[in-house]
């Protein structure tokens, strides 16, 4: 008797939506952090708008948390497993996951940036790593100029990046990616995460964002004591020094963005997955 194959059902996610399964993934990333002494805290344009607006940026999309290198170890080490449904990924655990940053994905979604022609995912909260930042700023500035350009050779190896709509920037990329191709596909990613790691061992007093874009450091003392901030009608974690740790990212950031900077950039189309027999 011959099985019957699986009809797979997608029902397409909204703005609205997203933003709510987003939401249930911090909810339940802040009672496993709090349940398990991993201190975490609410990050970006997410902190920036818990801080700013109450919650979302009205014109932003998504939700970042941050962790200092020690917490972010024990999340890996823990987190796997605390739910059937909340998967963390990372360069680390995955083999075919090619940042070195992680991200807890809702299994039961799929997400494509920008579209069904782009990179296939999940919706998901990015989970940023920070690391120990040298003291010296020349040195910093070495370091984040060794970042970017991993960064771009590893977009160009392994494709890992969102489509953009330049014809230019994806020839370059596909060129990009027959040139490194001797180089093993997880060449890069490892190399990044071996510079986040260079001052590990060594005790300073700033910590910076080198597996991710921003070009930002800051004193260790803003985490001296962690504070509670709403977002989305929520309570959150946020650094205690958390107005230093927003203008080391943003300046002035009270200020609004001009009229023609209140945009999204991220594009998606995201999907619930049931399957019926």
């Amino acid at each position: 008797m011959m099985c019957k194959e699986k009809t797979v059902v997608m029902k397409q996610i909204d703005k609205n939506e997203l933003k709510k399964i987003q939401v249930d993934i911090l909810c339940f990333v802040d009672d496993f952090c709090r349940t398990n002494g991993i201190n975490y805290w609410i990050d970006c344009g997410t902190l920036l708008g818990a801080v700013r607006h109450g919650g979302y940026i009205p014109w932003d999309d998504d939700i970042d948390i941050g962790m200092l290198r020690d917490d972010y170890e024990k999340f890996m080490r823990t987190f796997p497993g605390a739910s059937p449904r909340y998967i963390f990924l990372s360069a680390e655990l995955n083999e075919d996951y090619y940042i070195p940053f992680g991200k807890v994905i809702d299994g039961d979604t799929v997400l494509y940036e920008p579209d069904r022609n782009g990179y296939k995912i999940a919706v998901y909260i990015d989970v940023f790593v920070y690391d120990n930042a040298p003291d010296d700023d020349s040195e910093i500035s070495r370091m984040y100029d060794k970042r970017d350009c991993l960064r771009r050779l590893n977009h160009a190896r392994t494709g890992y990046h969102r489509k953009t709509q330049s014809a230019v920037k994806e020839l370059a990329v596909m060129l990009g990616s027959v040139i490194l191709k001797p180089f093993p596909k997880r060449y890069f990613v490892e190399k990044m995460i071996e510079l986040c790691k260079k001052y590990d061992q060594i005790e300073t007093h700033r910590v910076g964002n080198f597996a991710a874009e921003a070009r930002m450091c800051c004193s260790k003392d803003v985490f001296a004591d962690f504070t509670n901030v709403t977002f989305e009608g929520k309570q959150f974690r946020a650094p205690a020094g958390y107005r230093e740790w927003l203008t080391a990212f943003y300046g002035d950031y009270m200020k609004l963005p001009p009229p023609d900077k209140r945009e999204s950039h991220h594009e998606f189309e995201a999907y619930y997955v049931d399957s019926i027999s």
